[in-house]
C-alpha cells in the first residue's frame, strides 16, 4: 500500500502496514521528506518490518516545452535516482504533467520520456508513466500508452491506476489487446463512490478501498492480469477520513479490501488458481439481538418488552442476561437479550435514562465454524471468550463500531441451552414474528469500513448509499443484506462531525420487529401501554394529500403514529417507540409487496418527534 493511504508519521504508517500483513509499500515522497531517517535508514527499517519498497512516488511535471526547464527537471530526476538507489527501490512513478508548459506534441513527449528513461536505465532503474485523469494533455491510459510506445525504451512502462481509468469511464478491456504485459510496470488500486464533481477533487478526497465504492475493480484487475501483469496489487487511496483515522485500524481495513478483491478475482477467474477463503455460509436469519443495559435502563427495557408482547422465558446460567421471546412458533420468533453486565455505551450515557445500546447480533449460520474461519481469513479474528462448562461454544467477531457478531445455531443443543427456563412460555404476543432489521449509527470514521466488513466477513450485499436532510444535519445511510433478505442491517452516519450543538438522541440505534399486520399490532401495543412515539398531525395530513390511501389506514396512521412510504415495488408501514435508555428504540414494521427499503424518507419526522419526546417533562420530574 502507498504510505499516503494512512494517517500519522512515516514511522506510524510503516508499523501499521506491517502489522496488518502487507508485503510492501509505495513510499510517498512527502512522507520521506518529513521522516527522521535517511533513505538508507528507511530501507533498513522496512527490511526489519518485512516490507519491501516497491515504488517511489510521485515525480511530477517532467516534460516541458521549455528546454531549460526540462533540463532542470532531468537534474531533479537524477537526484531522485540517488534517493531510490539508497532506498533499494527500482521503479519511480512519473505522472503526466499538469503544468502550463506541458508537452502536447506526441513525438516531443515521447522523446523527453525516452531521455529520462535512458538515464534511469543507466542506473538499473525504471520509470512507470501514469496518466492523471486531470493531466493537461495526457489524461487517459490510451494517451499514456501511446507516449510509452513511441518512446520505445526498456526502462519505460505504464502505471495503471484504477481511479484514473475508471473515473473517466475508460474501458480496461483494451489493456490485453494493446499493451504487452512486460510494459505494465505497476498497478495502483482505488475504489470510489460515483460522484458528479471535478475529477481532481473526487480523487483527492473521496477515494475508497476496493469493495467500498461503485467501481468494478474485480473486472478491472482481471483485464490487467489478462494483459500479462505480474507485479504487486497496490493500494493508493486519498481519503480525508483515512488521513486522520488510526493508521493501524485503517491498515486492517485496507488489507481486508485486498482479501475481498482476491476472492472476487478467484471466483471470476478460476483458471488463475488464486487461493479462496472459506465461503461465507448462508445466514438464514436472526438468532437474537442483545442490548446492553444498566440499573436505570434495565427495568425500563423489561417493562417495554412486556408491553410489546415479549415473554421473559430464560435466565442465563452464569451471567446477568435475560432472554425475551415472542412469536407464533419457533420458526417465526423474535428474541431479545438484556445484558446487565455489558454496558458498553457509557460514552453516550444519560444518567437519568441509563445506558442502553445494541451490544451483539446473533446470526443464524448454516455452518458457524466455517463462518468463524471466514472471518479469520478476512482479518476479523475471533474474540476470546470465557464460558461455563455447560454453556455453548459461540464464536464472535467485533464489527468496526464494537458490536459483537455471533455465529449461531438455534436448537435444543445450541445457544438457548445456556438459559435456564423461567417457566413462562413464548406466545404470539402482539403479532410480532421476528426481527426485520437492525439500524446502527456508525462512528464517523467507520462508515465505509463497516460496509466492507459486513460484505467481506458475512457475505452481505451492500445496497446504494442514500442521504437525507435530517433535523441535525445530513445523514448518510447504507444497508447491507443477504440475498434472500433474511438478514438486513442499516448503517448510518452523520456526514459531518458535530460540535457542541447535538440532538437529544446522539448515535441512535433501533431494532425493527416484523409483523404481518402492523395496525392490529399497534392496537395491541397501545392497549398494553407500550410507549409509542406520537407524530404531528401534519404528517398524516401530508400523507393524505400525497397518496390515495384507504380511509381506514389513514385513521390508523393518525391514531397510532404510523408512518408509511412506498416505492415502485410496494409499501412500508412502520411505527416507533420512544427512545429507551440513551439511544435505543424499537420499530414495528410491515413490508407490503416487494418494498426493499427501510423507511428512510420518514426518518426526519421520526427524529424530530424523538427530540420533542426527550425534552418533554416526565411525571414527577422537577
Amino acid at each position: 500500500m502507498a504510505t499516503v493511504c494512512l494517517s500519522g508519521t512515516l514511522e506510524d504508517k510503516l508499523a501499521a502496514a506491517a502489522a496488518a500483513g502487507f508485503d510492501g509499500v509505495e513510499v510517498f515522497e512527502p512522507d520521506l521528506v518529513a521522516a527522521p531517517w535517511s533513505p538508507a535508514e528507511l530501507a533498513a527499517r522496512c527490511a526489519d518490518l518485512g516490507l519491501s519498497i516497491d515504488l517511489y512516488q510521485p515525480f511530477r511535471d517532467l516534460d516541458s516545452t521549455d528546454p531549460g526547464r526540462f533540463a532542470r527537471n532531468l537534474r531533479r530526476a537524477e537526484a531522485k535516482f540517488e534517493v531510490m538507489a539508497a532506498l533499494g527501490v527500482g521503479t519511480v512513478l512519473v505522472c503526466s504533467s499538469v503544468a502550463p508548459d506541458a508537452v502536447d506534441d506526441a513525438d516531443l513527449l515521447a522523446e523527453q520520456l525516452a531521455t529520462a528513461a535512458g538515464r534511469a536505465h543507466e542506473r538499473g532503474l525504471r520509470i512507470a508513466y501514469e496518466a492523471l485523469a486531470w493531466g493537461r494533455h495526457v489524461s487517459t491510459w490510451e494517451r499514456s500508452w501511446d507516449a510509452v510506445r513511441r518512446a520505445d525504451s526498456p526502462a519505460l512502462g505504464l502505471c495503471l491506476d484504477s481511479f484514473h481509468v475508471l473515473s473517466r469511464a475508460g474501458d480496461p478491456a483494451g489493456f490485453a489487446g494493446r499493451v504487452p504485459g512486460e510494459k505494465l510496470f505497476f498497478l495502483q488500486l482505488a475504489d470510489a463512490p460515483q460522484l458528479g464533481m471535478d475529477v481532481l477533487q473526487w480523487s483527492r478526497h473521496h477515494r475508497l478501498f476496493p469493495g467500498q465504492g461503485a467501481f468494478d475493480l474485480p473486472r478491472f484487475v482481471g483485464h490487467v492480469l489478462a494483459a500479462g501483469y505480474t507485479g504487486p496489487l497496490s493500494l493508493e487511496v486519498f481519503n480525508d477520513v483515512y488521513r486522520q483515522a488510526d493508521p493501524a485500524r485503517t491498515a486492517v481495513d485496507a488489507m481486508r479490501s485486498l482479501q475481498w478483491l482476491e476472492e472476487a478475482l478467484a471466483l471470476r477467474h478460476p483458471q488463475a488458481g488464486l487461493p479462496l477463503p472459506p465461503a461465507a455460509p448462508a445466514l438464514s436469519g436472526w438468532s437474537f439481538t442483545e442490548l446492553a443495559v444498566d440499573d436505570a435502563s434495565g427495568p425500563r427495557l423489561s417493562g417495554v418488552l412486556a408491553a410489546l408482547g415479549f415473554t421473559h422465558t430464560g435466565q442465563h446460567r452464569s451471567k446477568p442476561v435475560q432472554l425475551w421471546e415472542q412469536g407464533p412458533d419457533a420458526a417465526h420468533r423474535a428474541r431479545v437479550l438484556l445484558n446487565a453486565q455489558d454496558t458498553r455505551a457509557e460514552a453516550v450515557r444519560s444518567p437519568a435514562a441509563g445506558v442502553a445500546a445494541v451490544a451483539a447480533l446473533g446470526l443464524e449460520s448454516a455452518d458457524p465454524p466455517r463462518s468463524a474461519a471466514r472471518a479469520e481469513a478476512m482479518s476479523a479474528p475471533v474474540l476470546p471468550r470465557t464460558r461455563g462448562a455447560a454453556e455453548a461454544e459461540l464464536s464472535a467477531v467485533a464489527a468496526p463500531d464494537g458490536t459483537l457478531v455471533f455465529f449461531t445455531r438455534t436448537g435444543p443443543d445450541g445457544w438457548p441451552a445456556d438459559f435456564l427456563p423461567t417457566g413462562a412460555r413464548p406466545g404470539p404476543g402482539a403479532g410480532i414474528t421476528g426481527i426485520d432489521h437492525v439500524w446502527l449509527t456508525q462512528p464517523f470514521d467507520a462508515f465505509d469500513e463497516a460496509g466492507l466488513f459486513y460484505r467481506a466477513v458475512l457475505g452481505l450485499d451492500p445496497q446504494e448509499v442514500t442521504e437525507l436532510a435530517a433535523p441535525f444535519g445530513l445523514v448518510r445511510t447504507r444497508a447491507v443484506a443477504g440475498p434472500d433478505r433474511a438478514v438486513r442491517l442499516a448503517l448510518s452516519v452523520s456526514a459531518l462531525r458535530r460540535g457542541g450543538w447535538a440532538p437529544g438522541v446522539p448515535e441512535p440505534q433501533s431494532v425493527a420487529l416484523a409483523t404481518d399486520d402492523v395496525v392490529a399490532t399497534a392496537r395491541a401495543l397501545r392497549a398494553a401501554g407500550a410507549p409509542l412515539l406520537p407524530l404531528p398531525a401534519n404528517y398524516a395530513d401530508d400523507l393524505e394529500a400525497r397518496l390515495d390511501l384507504p380511509a381506514g389506514l389513514l385513521a390508523a396512521v393518525r391514531e397510532h403514529g404510523l408512518m408509511y412510504e412506498e416505492d415502485a415495488h410496494g409499501g412500508y408501514l412502520h411505527l416507533a417507540t420512544e427512545v429507551l435508555g440513551d439511544r435505543v428504540f424499537f420499530e414495528v414494521v410491515q413490508r407490503l409487496g416487494g418494498y426493499d427499503g427501510y423507511g428512510t424518507a420518514d426518518a426526519p419526522v421520526r427524529m424530530a418527534a424523538h427530540r420533542r419526546r426527550r425534552q418533554a417533562p416526565r411525571p414527577g420530574a422537577r
